[in-house]
């Protein structure tokens, strides 16, 4: 199905020394650029005395929003392997930052892709992943006295209420997902004085 797609439910960290470097990695939900921000700010505050604290995420159900940061190492030998590890397991709305001190040994850029993406990996191997459905917010309006055939279709369809207003004119909106909106608004539309806003 188009209207699934995999994330991490929690945060999740991973380590791995290579040549007495030490890569401590994290993977966590997020689901704004701005999220990111604030997220990196956390580590590089937490970490400020690593060498480097690179990084890379995916969001949107499409995967079609992401970036790699290297921090300062060769070009492409850090935020582009860790990107590669969150498309592997076609994961979104996460963000992997991975954080390096320094062992003395310098790795090469061989051997610091293999290390970036080996500390990825662990996070990853750490994280639970889910699978989440895209979802699609439907607005309506209804006279009060057919609220019973708009509960009927909720409790059918076990749909979830995200705002509910009851007056003379009642106001609901309701996040189904988003392969079903079309059925649902078909259903209740048959419900006599139901308007769809959308």
């Amino acid at each position: 199905m188009d209207d699934l797609y995999r994330t991490i439910s929690g945060i999740s960290e991973g380590y791995i020394t290579e040549q007495r470097s030490k890569f401590i990695s994290y993977a966590l939900p997020v689901t704004t650029p701005e999220e990111v921000k604030e997220q990196l700010e956390v580590y590089r505050k937490q970490y400020y005395d690593a060498r480097h604290v690179c990084w890379a995420y995916m969001l949107g159900a499409d995967r079609l929003q992401f970036r790699a940061n290297d921090d300062g190492e060769p070009s492409s030998t850090a935020g582009k392997p860790i990107l590669g590890v969150i498309n592997t397991h076609e994961l979104t709305d996460i963000l992997i930052v991975v954080i390096r001190y320094f062992g003395g040994v310098k790795l090469g850029t061989g051997g610091l892709i293999v290390a970036y993406r080996a500390a990825a990996q662990d996070a990853v191997a750490h994280a639970e992943i889910i699978e989440k459905t895209v979802d699609e917010d439907i607005d309506l309006v209804f006279d009060y006295p057919f609220l019973n055939g708009v509960i009927k279709i909720i409790k059918d369809d076990n749909l979830q209420i995200i705002h509910q207003k009851f007056d003379m004119d009642c106001t609901m909106t309701l996040r189904i997902r988003k392969s079903e909106a079309e059925r649902l608004k078909e259903r209740l539309l048959k419900v006599e004085s139901v308007r769809l806003k959308k």
